[in-house]
């Protein structure tokens, strides 16, 4: 196999590779390196790229690994992280030319888990300014998507989609609050896994909503994903919001059964008349599928799904606010215009209104936990529409405007966040849009700690696909 080929391969078969010895830590970073020196001008999916940390990391896994100290499947392979999560030594931006000049003294759990599991940090990665998803500039590159360079790759997770789709890392972390795990994913045809509320430690993660961020994986196949998590999830003193459910093996659950699990199909998010009439015929084939793998299919329905983005908007809107609040008053022009403007607004929201939220909140986590007294695991889109083009300007343009983002396709993420349940984004097939093919994703959520089970169902239907083997055009 030539070097240039090496970045192409997933996770998995780059660990194998590593592990055989049929090639070493330090080729492999290199060929990453070479690929984002050559490509990413075009994509801004990088921050920061660690170019002299990541090759003497390679050189110390390549020293142990031939002496033996084989750490596990991840040893060896290039990682790059969402600039939201600490990293020593590292410049941590959160997006935000506010932090600019931070640099933490530590590494956030999560990226402490991955070096300890061998793998190799390549860098940081492009997002929306403090994870709010609505950036307009960004003051290192607009993020674009490798699929179609006038669109969007996704929000917030930006550079975690268009890198990991681009093959300029082998496995990323992203950022999920409201969908910003599973949104890059959609929009650039990748797995991503937004894990039960709980399961993987937040602690050195820059926050957008304590009561709904986690990070996860982005990954190009869902064995990558199995590995990625498995390296972060589990419980950790330094985050009291973690928990200390056991944390099974993961890849060992991917045996290609799901004969007699039992398929929600979500009524509101499927016949939605806001999905794009290509996402609703890719999202019918992939249910149809899973029922030729033997899944058993049941229509469901969650009356409050299309009140979630909503709900989502009002919760974030003040507990992102509040975490800015001396910031605001001081540095307010500093913060790109979108994101003052949720700012501001998460200020003045009343009290009576999040208070509110918080109860519908409550209601729509009960419809959805209730469904899984029928079923096993719900289906639906993972969006309404492929990747979006990229915005030409900044600020809301009507009321109407105002009105879409707290409607439509935001809604059929946020159920999950507001329910605290692993959901999972798996491409599932491509929609035409002016000449060119856009990748579009099926969305799996499970019970608390079901991650396994998602998992399972996505490798499952991946492997009976073939969206999983195509590559964007860069």
């Amino acid at each position: 196999m030539q070097k240039a080929d090496l970045p192409f391969l997933s996770a998995t078969a780059l660990g194998t590779l590593l592990h055989q010895r049929e090639v070493s830590p330090v080729e492999v970073t290199e060929a990453y390196l070479e690929r984002i020196e050559a490509v990413d001008g075009a994509l801004h999916s990088y921050i920061t790229v660690c170019r002299d940390s990541a090759l003497q990391a390679a050189r110390t896994a390549e020293q142990a690994i031939r002496g033996g100290q084989y750490l596990g499947p991840l040893h060896g392979v290039p990682f790059a992280v969402k600039d939201q999560f600490w990293t020593a030594g590292i410049l941590t931006t959160c997006g935000s030319k506010l932090l600019a000049d931070f640099v933490p003294a530590e590494d956030a759990t999560v990226v402490a888990r991955l070096k300890q599991a061998g793998a190799i940090l390549l860098g940081k990665l492009n997002m929306s300014e403090f994870a709010t998803g609505n950036s307009f500039h960004h003051p290192y590159g607009m993020p674009h998507n490798p699929w179609d360079l006038t669109r969007h790759p996704g929000t917030s997770s930006s550079g975690s989609g268009a890198a990991t789709a681009a093959c300029l890392c082998a496995t990323s972390l992203g950022e999920d609050t409201g969908g910003s795990i599973r949104n890059p994913a959609h929009n650039c045809g990748l797995v991503g896994l937004r894990p039960t509320w709980g399961l993987v430690s937040r602690y050195g993660m820059a926050g957008a909503s304590w009561s709904m961020d986690i990070g996860g994986p982005i990954t190009r196949t869902v064995e990558d994903c199995a590995l990625t998590l498995q390296a972060i999830a589990g419980y950790d003193a330094r985050d009291p919001y973690t928990t200390d459910h056991p944390v099974p093996d993961y890849r060992a659950g991917l045996d290609g059964q799901i004969k007699g699990l039992r398929l929600g199909i979500v009524q509101e998010a499927v016949n939605a008349d806001f999905i794009h009439p290509q996402v609703k015929v890719a999202i019918t084939q992939a249910i149809t599928d899973l029922e030729d793998l033997g899944a058993t299919l049941t229509e469901v329905s969650i009356p409050l799904l299309a009140s979630a983005a909503a709900i989502t908007r009002a919760i974030l809107a003040v507990e992102s606010a509040s975490l800015h609040h001396d910031w605001l008053r001081t540095r307010l022009h500093e913060y790109d215009h979108n994101v003052q403007l949720d700012f501001l607004t998460g200020s003045l929201l009343p009290a009576q209104l999040y208070y509110k939220a918080q109860q519908l909140r409550a209601l729509l986590r009960r419809q959805v936990l209730d469904l899984f007294r029928q079923v096993d695991v719900l289906a639906l889109p993972s969006s309404s529409e492929p990747a979006f083009l990229l915005p030409q300007a900044a600020g809301l343009t009507s009321k109407d405007d105002a009105r879409q983002r707290m409607a439509g396709r935001r809604s059929l993420t946020g159920v999950f966040n507001l329910a605290n349940l692993p959901a999972l984004s798996v491409p599932c097939g491509f929609v035409t849009l002016d000449g060119k093919d856009l990748p579009v994703g099926l969305q799996l959520a499970g019970r608390p700690f079901a991650d396994g089970v998602l998992l399972q169902v996505a490798h499952a239907y991946e492997q009976h696909t073939p969206w999983h083997t195509r590559r964007p055009p860069i």
